[in-house]
């Protein structure tokens, strides 16, 4: 989901934050299913033996690089809001498409990487469906907490309603190539949120 995946210097990170940096850079341009894992641990620069020090095998490498992507997610989030949005509570509720939009229009964008996650691994029990569906459900707990802040009517239906605009937008600009899908969800969510806050 970000053009910056895995650009830390390799001399700072371990072995095995490079197989999941790798990894991540594979399966967002390619697929889970499409990656062997003699492609990863080539890129690396280490042995077969070594790849399975770190990893038990592929599944547990995907997790891993869901888990590091999820906290990724949430941070970037966190401090972009704090960037763009300031401490006005609506202005940073208004972030979070700010947000949005960024990631959108970056040049590397191949879809949000968890929706994708979800639709390569369809059926609900599947460890990786699991994993994309409890970030779905971190993301809106965020959106939850800003729009308390805001003073929302109902913050739990806002976030809801401003979930759906920013999982529209991915899919939108992933789908058709709409570079301005994050502009027009953004126009959507002022309006949603001018009406469920208390007035002036």
């Amino acid at each position: 989901m970000r053009a910056d995946m895995g650009a830390d210097s390799t001399i700072s990170r371990t072995t095995r934050e490079r197989l999941i940096e790798a990894a991540a850079r594979r399966f967002y341009h390619q697929g889970f299913r499409e990656v062997g894992i003699d492609q990863i641990y080539k890129e690396v620069g280490i042995s077969k033996t070594a790849f399975y020090k770190h990893f038990s095998g592929k599944d547990e490498l995907m997790l891993a690089v869901m888990e590091h992507e999820d906290q990724w997610l949430r941070r970037h989030f966190l401090t972009m809001i704090d960037r763009q949005g300031g401490k006005h509570p609506q202005d940073r509720l208004l972030a979070l498409f700010d947000v949005v939009d960024e990631i959108v229009k970056g040049d590397e964008y191949r879809g949000c990487f968890f929706v994708n996650v979800a639709i390569e691994f369809p059926l609900q029990h599947d460890p990786p469906h699991i994993a994309a569906a409890a970030n779905k459900r971190a993301m809106q707990d965020v959106v939850v907490a800003l729009a308390k802040d805001a003073g929302a009517d109902d913050p739990q239906e806002l976030a809801r309603e401003l979930m759906l605009l920013m999982e529209g937008a991915y899919v939108t600009r992933h789908v058709t190539g709409d570079q301005r899908a994050g502009e027009t969800a953004r126009r959507a969510a002022q309006i949603l949120i001018e009406r469920r806050l208390p007035s002036g």
